[in-house]
């Protein structure tokens, strides 16, 4: 029996971070006919049969980082992703959509570059949506596209806990599946899962979590935080004064509880907190670019020719075969 699309959940794929994990989670000597590496494409379809497999969602998104350092965030906090920056060779130059040149390159595997291009093609041919803003991140596109969301619940697929802060009840269930472990070992998390593993408050978890990060801080992120103050402490201090405007106000207040090393790093990081709001929240009105008008499941190829050439073309017939399966498109699709 074909699995059944017409109703369920819509789920947004955060791309790079699963192509990423895919890539280095398989060997590189997974190869096209040609030599190529396809260990990412490879991983990134099976991933994809995986959970349209398990969850049976009716639609799907996978969002893109079409400026994975934005300049609205390191405007703000210039140390913002600067450890993952290379430095341009000279006679290198990369502009945007609009001609801009870009300064900062994202370091990523020279093998895993040509595959994003593979991925993109199949993705392409099999029908499956694509989304990406300009001048934003995948996060963006995501904590947008689960904003407006007002029909059906929505699954946020990602090995980035920075999404923790979509999760929400109303006007729809937005829950997030975390694979920072692995797909085996993915956690759904909703604001009770939230609340729970990181001890902030129910009613506003997601929020909470967005807050809790921007006072601990982040170094995989390059956010500096507020001097002292960890994540048992910004917990504690959130779910005490209720929200970080609470909590800030508090701290300018001397008749207030606020500890006395808190409230003095509190005051001391009140820029920098200004700044963090803008930085670490994810935007809910971000300019999306779809590849497609149409992100419900295909329930057959959209290029079958090109899809099969690209089967052939990377050898990559096995991972096709279970992406069709799931999608239950006829044994002959792809």
């Amino acid at each position: 029996m074909a699995p059944d699309h017409t109703s369920g959940s819509l789920m947004l794929l955060d791309g790079a971070s699963l192509w990423f994990r895919s890539f280095f989670a398989l060997p590189e000597k997974m190869t096209s006919p040609d030599g190529r590496p396809v260990n990412a494409v490879r991983g990134f379809l099976d991933t994809i049969a995986t959970l349209v497999t398990r969850e049976r969602p009716s639609r799907l998104v996978v969002c893109l980082d079409l400026d994975w350092r934005p300049a609205f965030r390191t405007e703000l906090i210039p140390s913002y992703k600067a450890h993952r920056v290379v430095e341009e060779v000279a006679h290198t130059v990369e502009v945007t959509a609009d001609g801009t040149p870009v300064t900062d390159i994202e370091e990523v595997p020279d093998t895993l570059t040509p595959q994003v291009d593979m991925i993109l093609d199949v993705l392409r041919c099999a029908g499956i949506a694509t989304s990406g803003a300009i001048g934003c991140e995948a996060d963006d596109v995501i904590g947008t596209l689960a904003y407006d969301e007002s029909t059906d619940p929505v699954i946020v697929v990602s090995g980035d806990r920075d999404l923790l802060q979509v999760v929400a009840d109303d006007p729809v269930e937005v829950r997030v599946l975390y694979v920072g472990r692995g797909l085996a070992k993915a956690e759904m998390m909703g604001p009770v899962e939230v609340a729970e593993k990181y001890s902030v408050p129910v009613d506003r978890a997601g929020m909470a979590y967005a807050e809790m990060s921007m006072l601990r801080g982040d170094p995989s992120d390059g956010l500096p935080g507020v001097p002292g103050i960890g994540e048992k402490t910004a917990a504690t201090l959130i779910t005490e004064y209720g929200s970080l405007d609470a909590l800030e106000a508090a701290a300018a207040d001397s008749s207030s509880s606020v500890p006395t090393r808190s409230r003095k790093s509190l005051l001391a990081s009140t820029d920098y907190l200004t700044a963090a709001r803008t930085v670490v929240l994810v935007k809910t009105d971000a300019d999306t670019i779809d590849s497609t008008d149409d992100d419900r499941l295909p329930d057959a190829p959209a290029d079958p020719g090109g899809l099969a050439d690209l089967v052939d073309e990377l050898g990559i017939g096995a991972s096709v075969s279970r992406l069709s399966k799931a999608l239950g498109w006829p044994v002959s699709a792809g």
